[in-house]
């Protein structure tokens, strides 16, 4: 099949009333699916239900004797912390538990930075005007929201294969005092599926921040979700900053919502003892402590890191259809027409549709007149705003693969459309 680029005016016509008849029976179907969240399905949340099913009293003593009904544990259990620890690769004495959701983890690090201020910065970030953030992009729609709500202004940077474009990084954090931060997804990126390379975690470990409260908020939110048996390698970002003597600006994140139960698992922050004491201090006000019951129902389910890794290798057996059958819609409709690119994961939620400029909004438009709602077309950039508005995110997991292969066919359809509109023929 030739490219839609090489087609004459009168074959991309014709394309293009094949590919809208196809739509109207599709739209006709009147099928409906909502794939705007990168969600666990219900096969996937079967797998912890055994957890539940724990002795009550197996679950209420710490190994060093606290009633985990009470209050107390402040940065959470220990066998918990270790299990954690064990998993991200760093001490103990390096991790915070909290509650369910890590987004809440960053959005309290966020408000404590803006109100309180960080581990060794001279004030606030509330008390220095206006504030900056990196996004590599695309992104993660929620962090994004995080810094427009308190109105902290964002910069795009690039993402590509090997991370964000450090050159840009490093010319902006070393020489703006205003630039207070950066997100990062470094393992399977969200929604491109990336994994930074060494290279580029040693570059974050070798920064200078002009300001003396600047943090990376490493989220690390797929370190263990890889569904083919090819995992992706993450060095180290504390390895890295103790090399470089850096280890004061990561905040790591990470937690078992698409892991145990996305509405009841724990989240965990890891950074340096320093930043850990002086978090707690600031924690302690705010709380008595998490759910303690909840960590040790984790710690006993799980065993160890191990366990937690032989507990993905059965969502993997759940997930990797999903994802074949997204890539194998894409390699056989879009592939040949050249009107799009997409990277191939080895793990995490997501995959990232990079169609011709000014045709995400229509694809994603179509497809929600025919019944299959996607995350809007901007969502994975800053204020909503995809520069070219042309990238979409696919989020496969939460259908069955009949149904996500429903919803393909159509997204397929919808893309074409939209990408032959582009190019001139009108609709």
């Amino acid at each position: 099949m030739k490219s839609y680029i090489d087609m004459t005016a009168a074959e991309r016509e014709a394309e293009y009333a094949a590919a809208a008849e196809k739509y109207a029976a599709l739209k006709a179907g009147g099928k409906a699916l909502d794939m705007s969240r990168g969600k666990p399905n219900a096969a996937q949340l079967d797998l912890t239900m055994p957890m539940l099913a724990l002795d009550p009293a197996s679950v209420t003593r710490t190994a060093k004797g606290t009633d985990a009904r009470n209050y107390g544990d402040l940065a959470g259990v220990e066998e918990c912390r270790a299990l954690f620890a064990g998993l991200l690769g760093v001490e103990a004495k390096n991790v915070i538990v909290g509650g369910q959701s890590s987004l809440e983890l960053m959005y309290g690090a966020i408000t404590k930075a803006l109100l309180l201020g960080v581990y060794g910065g001279s004030r606030p970030w509330g008390q220095q005007g206006a504030l900056k953030f990196l996004c590599p992009v695309p992104g993660y729609d929620r962090h994004f929201a995080i810094c427009q709500q308190f109105g902290i202004e964002m910069i795009n940077v690039p993402l590509g294969p090997e991370g964000p474009d450090m050159d840009m990084v490093k010319k902006l954090v070393e020489s703006d005092p205003q630039v207070k931060g950066i997100w990062c997804v470094p393992k399977y990126s969200n929604p491109s599926g990336f994994t930074y390379s060494d290279e580029t975690v040693r570059a974050f470990a070798a920064l200078k921040p002009a300001a003396d409260d600047f943090r990376i908020f490493w989220d690390n939110a797929y370190a263990v979700h890889c569904f083919d048996g090819q995992d992706d390698k993450l060095l180290n970002i504390f390895d890295a900053c103790r090399e470089a003597g850096s280890e004061d600006m990561v905040y790591e994140f990470a937690s078992t919502s698409k892991i145990t139960f996305a509405g009841g698992g724990v989240a965990v922050m890891a950074a340096s003892e320093a930043n850990v004491k002086f978090l707690l201090k600031q924690l302690g006000i705010q709380t008595i402590g998490y759910d303690k019951v909840n960590q040790l129902r984790h710690v006993k389910f799980f065993g160890s890191p191990e366990g937690i890794l032989a507990h993905m290798q059965k969502h993997a057996a759940i997930v990797k259809p999903k994802f074949d059958c997204v890539l194998e819609n894409l390699d056989a409709e879009i592939a040949p027409r050249g009107i799009a690119s997409w990277h191939r994961p080895h793990g995490g939620y997501f995959v990232a549709y990079e169609g011709m400029p000014g045709t995400a909004t229509r694809c994603v438009q179509l497809c929600k007149e025919a019944g299959l709602v996607l995350t809007g077309a901007g969502a994975p950039y800053p204020y909503g705003k995809d520069p070219e508005d042309k990238t979409i995110r696919i989020a496969p997991t939460y259908p069955d693969v009949a149904e996500l292969a429903a919803a393909m066919e159509l997204f397929c359809v919808a893309a074409r459309m939209a990408a032959l509109e582009a190019l001139g023929v009108k609709a």
